[in-house]
């Protein structure tokens, strides 16, 4: 256990070094804080910071965990090479609890850099002409929405399952022919497969991370998984139409992999052998599959979340309408002629994204996480030095702060859709702590070497969600009294948070 004391309770700090952080062991040895950082990491790093202070190294499950919550000093850890603190090793890690993956030759900075050209460069914009298609498809073309009549339905449901089926749509491409209401109405039933199969483990996710499935679930895990690859086989997607151009690299670098040396000495095959070629191919298409569902896993949610706060707030909803309406005045068009969104529409709505910045900063909850891969010394912008011992795990969780800091913000609870509007009208950003200016106030894409890369891509298909669903339907909640739900504790650490029940609301499409 790293010469750590495992004898003394509480937050004795027997065997600290000096110039660590305050270690807190907990009561239960080996376990240390495993139970409650699991059941509620917000509440329990809340009450750790309140004892020890800004930076301290709690045990988690024979992990020592050093956590860090001054804003000021995150880029310190952000942009710090991978020779000192490595992210790509908790990622692999999260991969192979999460989807069973094990590859040998596998790096987190190659699948970053396939998806860099399609989401980053060249081809942002035709990915996100097609998001707009796709949309339209899940939110407009089914012939259920024709009727006009009100239904109930959940809004997590609704956004989640809109999001991610077009998501998919647009990654993976759609069936042949397409354009048709017969190709559609296909797309449609396909998407909803691919989306019931991925909630199911999304649904499990928090239990995969930490490895605390009963039997019972780790079966229901492998059958899921399963059926998740199948449906997504090289072989099916190869067939689709018009895939993105990440995934034609994707396939292309299936190919050239493939008879690579090195790999047929791994997979223990020859290029006469499909059969053993084809499973290897599968496997290797799959960290592809699951960094792009990571990226679509959240913006389902992010949906979610800025809707009910509009619904909750008529003022926040009245700005934001009037400024889909600029847009629609400037196009000349109704929102049903609109085939797409200029890219100069998407980049001049301040409201809206003052709405959405406001409804992360309240939501958006994931771990910043590196390993320390060598000890080191890591300095804090007041001038404070802390020793980090190799082997340990430095955790950044600005939820708390800078997101919730009642220093940063005023009200940090409370929902202000202009919390990011300047008097002016453009994007607010100087906020301070401890009387100096933030560069990171708000900080749900991550930032440094492994800030989110579809930022740019899930922006804008927000985007297109909610002018789409603010054209098009008529919404309003069920019991107008109705609370904000709760969070589900067990997701903090893992991209936005999801609520514990769905809202309820009442839609109609004015088509």
């Amino acid at each position: 256990m790293d010469g750590r004391s495992q004898i003394v309770l509480g937050s004795d700090i027997a065997d600290r070094r000096p110039g660590e952080p305050p270690l807190d062991l907990g009561s239960i040895p080996w376990l240390g804080h495993a139970l409650e950082f699991g059941r509620d990491a917000a509440s329990f790093l809340t009450r750790m910071k309140d004892k020890h202070g800004d930076i301290f190294t709690v045990l988690v499950a024979g992990r020592y965990v050093t956590v860090l919550l001054d804003p000021h000093s995150y880029d310190k850890v952000m942009w710090e090479p991978r020779t000192r603190l490595d992210f790509h090793a908790y990622a692999a890690s999260l991969m192979e609890r999460i989807f069973d993956l094990q590859l040998p030759h596998y790096d987190p900075s190659n699948e970053k850099a396939k998806m860099k050209p399609t989401l980053e460069h060249r081809d942002l914009q035709s990915l996100t002409d097609a998001m707009y298609t796709n949309l339209r498809t899940m939110l407009l073309g089914d012939p259920a929405e024709a009727s006009g009549d009100w239904r109930e339905t959940g809004l997590f449901e609704f956004c989640y399952s809109s999001l991610l089926r077009a998501g998919y749509l647009t990654l993976f491409g759609v069936e042949a022919s397409p354009g048709t209401p017969e190709s559609q109405a296909q797309d449609r039933t396909h998407s909803a497969d691919i989306f019931h199969t991925f909630r199911q483990l999304d649904l499990l996710l928090p239990k995969l991370a930490r490895g605390s499935l009963s039997a019972a679930e780790k079966d229901q895990a492998r059958s899921v998984r399963g059926r998740l690859w199948k449906l997504l086989s090289p072989a099916r997607v190869a067939a689709r139409a018009l895939r993105s151009s990440w995934l034609e690299s994707y396939l292309l670098h299936l190919e050239e992999t493939l008879f690579a040396p090195r790999f047929l000495a791994w997979v223990g095959t020859r290029p006469a052998e499909p059969c053993a070629l084809a499973k290897a191919a599968a496997k290797l298409f799959r960290p592809g599959v699951t960094g792009s569902f990571s990226l679509q896993g959240n913006m389902g949610p992010a949906a979610f979340w800025l809707l009910l706060f509009l619904l909750k707030n008529p003022e926040a909803l009245a700005a934001v309408r009037r400024e889909l309406q600029h847009i629609l005045c400037q196009a000349g068009q109704s929102s049903s002629q609109m085939s797409a969104l200029p890219p100069k529409a998407l980049d001049s709505t301040p409201v809206l994204d003052s709405v959405l910045s406001e409804s992360l900063r309240l939501t958006a909850a994931p771990f910043i996480t590196r390993e320390v891969v060598v000890d080191m010394a890591l300095p804090l912008a007041d001038g404070r030095e802390f020793s980090l011992r190799c082997g340990d795990r430095l955790l950044l969780f600005p939820f708390l702060s800078p997101q919730r800091d009642p220093e940063i913000y005023t009200d940090p609870e409370v929902f202000k859709y202009n919390r990011f509007l300047s008097p002016e009208g453009t994007e607010k950003k100087d906020f301070y702590k401890g009387g100096k200016q933030l560069k990171n106030y708000n900080l749900p894409w991550g930032a440094g070497h492994n800030q989110c890369l579809g930022k740019s891509f899930a922006i804008y298909s927000l985007k297109q969600f909610v002018f789409l669903v603010l054209t098009h339907f008529d919404l309003k909640l069920v019991s107008a009294d109705q609370e904000v739900p709760k969070f589900d504790p067990s997701r903090y650490g893992f991209g936005l948070m999801q609520p514990k029940n769905d809202a309820l609301i009442q839609c109609r499409a004015q088509l």
